[in-house]
């Protein structure tokens, strides 16, 4: 569904901010993506979205190439930054819309859909407000919100969990379970390795641009914590 061969980008022709790095990640799984910052992890994210371009390698989205094929590939992705910069002079609903007309959802199903998400992460009194009156957390659901009510076969998201409150990181990680059984991939980036351990069937472990670890975080947990493993390989 995910496939990432020898992908290498650089910003100065120089340095590569991510070097000669080989994914592949399948239908139901729950891939976390860790490494210090600086490590490469939001350079490849971008460039799954088709956000950056890149001078080296192949990334294929369920078969599509997101270099020749953008359009394809991105109909059945959703990709959601750290940062959830949104448009501040529309309201939320307004918003949503415009996201599932984006992604031609019909309108019977993005009611059901808007209705369902935004009551559980409490924000459905707040949709017809504008999104600049938003605080980061209610601005992260109505992002969350928008790349889920296109059922995306791939999402990508770069620190999901940070400035969700215990109740939204809760239900979030219930929804990732849902899709990824519904058949859909997860790959996000966290700092938060416990959250990592307990919730990923696999992990890679990036450290200045290379993969320096990837597979079932069983097998490269073994006896140890995800923490441990990772202060040892950095």
């Amino acid at each position: 569904m995910l496939k990432i061969s020898n992908f290498s980008k650089s910003y100065d022709q120089k340095h590569k901010a991510c070097d000669d790095i080989s994914l592949e990640i399948e239908p139901g799984d729950i891939y976390g993506f860790i490494g210090h910052n600086g490590a490469g992890k939001t350079t490849l994210l971008r460039s799954i979205a088709g956000i950056l371009d890149f001078e080296a390698g192949e990334i294929l989205i369920d078969g599509h190439s997101i270099k020749s094929d953008p359009l394809a590939a991105k109909k059945v992705l959703a990709y959601i930054p750290d940062n959830p910069d949104v448009y501040e002079s529309l309201t939320g609903i307004q918003y949503l819309n415009f996201i599932a007309d984006v992604f031609q959802v019909d309108l019977e199903k993005r009611q059901l859909d808007i209705e369902k998400y935004a009551t559980m992460f409490e924000i459905a009194t707040v949709l017809n407000n504008p999104i600049a009156s938003y605080s980061h957390g209610m601005k992260q659901k109505v992002v969350l919100i928008g790349a889920l009510i296109h059922d995306p076969k791939v999402i990508i998201l770069d620190e999901p969990f940070v400035g969700l409150d215990p109740k939204a990181s809760y239900l979030l990680k219930e929804v990732f379970h849902d899709m990824c059984q519904k058949g859909a991939l997860i790959f996000f980036s966290t700092h938060i390795l416990e959250v990592a351990e307990k919730l990923c069937n696999k992990v890679a472990i990036i450290k200045q641009g290379k993969l320096i670890a990837s597979g079932f975080t069983a097998d490269i947990t073994k006896d140890e914590s995800l923490e441990n493993i990772f202060i040892e390989l950095n």
